[in-house]
This record gives structure tokens, C-alpha cells and sequence, in this order.
């Protein structure tokens, strides 16, 4: 499996995410797909000055995200994987990617839509999306941190 986890998280790489979430994970490359923040240098190289030490990073397109697992680019990786975007993960899915786990960490807007917890709300858009994945066997949880208990999502 070369996606061992997939975190949804408007701030992509941030403080949390590296030093709680990818020990967590112990993947031996963080990804990070958002186009805005790929085609941002400054962006873009700000956020690797997070990622931990000794993992490799990639911050990088939807459109390469999805290009580079087709061309089993990372086959033989773990890979952590941080999103805003879980429409991304269907499609991923959709190529025949595996996901271990799914974590619902903090959305953009958390009083838009159907909220999950004080950190995330789920929109009316992405609702059916995240309810396709976990149709497809990947566990889905709300969990902040490692070290908060995981809350099941479960579909409305």
C-alpha cells in the first residue's frame, strides 16, 4: 500500500501535521497536493521548511498528483498524503490507489454544511464524495491529533 494515510486539512503541512501526524504515520514521503500552493514558490517552499527531517516531501498539482501515481511514480513509498480536496481521493481511488485511512482533520469553513466536529463541517458537495470512499473500504475517522480519540464518520 503505498498510501498509508490521507488527511483532509485546509492547512495542508503545518505544525501539527509534522510533528504529530507524519510520526504517526512514519511514511517515507509527505505529499501534499493543492495546485494554488504547488504553483506558489514562495508558498510552496515555506511549507517544506515543516516537513520533518530525513522524509522526502512533495508539494505538487492535482493534475501531477494524479499523473505521477499513474506512472507508479511512488510504488515501493509510504506516503502520507494532505489535501483539502477529498474529490481527490476518489480519484485516486478511481485509478486503482489504495488509502488506509482517512482523516478528517480541519476544514476551511466549520460551519458550512453538516458539522462533524468544533474543527470540521462537511459541505453538501463533498458529503456524497467522502460517503463513496468509506463505500469503498477506507476507514474515514474525525481525529485533530494522534492522540485525540478517533470519531468514526458516518453518513447522514
Amino acid at each position: 500500500m503505498s498510501i498509508v494515510g490521507a488527511r483532509l486539512d485546509y492547512r495542508l503541512l503545518h505544525g501539527i501535521v509534522a510533528t504529530q501526524w507524519a510520526p504517526h504515520y512514519n511514511p517515507q514521503r509527505i505529499m501534499v497536493v493543492d495546485t494554488k500552493t504547488a504553483d506558489d514558490p514562495l508558498l510552496k517552499d515555506s511549507m517544506r521548511l515543516g516537513k520533518p527531517a530525513g522524509v522526502a516531501c512533495s508539494i505538487i498539482s492535482e493534475e501531477t498528483a494524479l499523473a505521477n501515481f499513474k506512472a507508479h511514480k511512488y510504488d515501493g513509498q509510504t506516503v502520507f498524503l494532505i489535501t483539502e480536496d477529498p474529490k481527490l481521493l476518489q480519484k485516486l481511488l478511481d485509478i486503482g490507489e489504495t488509502i488506509g485511512e482517512l482523516v478528517l482533520g480541519m476544514s476551511r469553513n466549520t460551519s458550512a454544511g453538516r458539522k462533524l466536529s468544533s474543527r470540521y463541517a462537511v459541505t453538501p458537495e463533498d458529503e456524497p464524495v467522502l460517503s463513496a470512499i468509506a463505500k469503498q473500504g477506507v476507514p474515514i475517522y474525525i481525529q485533530y491529533t494522534p492522540a485525540d480519540k478517533k470519531e468514526v464518520f458516518t453518513e447522514k
